[in-house]
């Protein structure tokens, strides 16, 4: 067994694909008519098996699970990145809001920003060993 995909919900697809795919530089992989929304698929510019679907936030138990999350400052997901401050401030500086700035927790380094279309998303890098 192995992640091969997992789901954000979104408030607004085609939103989310220009976020995802332009300012945090994702590629689609996947973009499929699915009714009145997409199945829209990214896979991280890095590579890796995992990729990642943006979800139409439609479902009321989704949009009020996803709302508590982000009033209570809690990531929906984290990525890793090689270089945190480099990333925080190539972040910054194309407008995007950090609800946290890179921040030790103790074996790791955080920051967290908000994706524009409802959740926070957390960027990580681990200590070095």
């Amino acid at each position: 067994m192995k992640i091969k995909l997992t789901g954000i919900f979104v408030d607004d697809q085609q939103k989310a694909l220009d976020f995802y795919t332009k300012v945090l530089g994702f590629k689609k992989s996947h973009d499929i008519p699915a009714g009145d929304y997409r199945w829209i698929q990214l896979a991280s510019p890095e590579g890796g098996d995992a990729e990642l679907s943006l979800e139409p936030n439609v479902n009321p138990a989704a949009k009020a699970f996803q709302k508590a999350l982000f009033d209570q400052g809690i990531p929906i997901t984290a990525f890793e990145v090689d270089d945190l401050e480099s990333e925080f401030r190539k972040l910054s500086d194309l407008d995007v809001v950090f609800t946290t700035e890179p921040t030790n927790a103790g074996g790791v380094s955080l920051a967290v920003f908000v994706d524009t279309c409802g959740n926070l998303i957390q960027i990580y890098q681990p200590e070095a060993e």
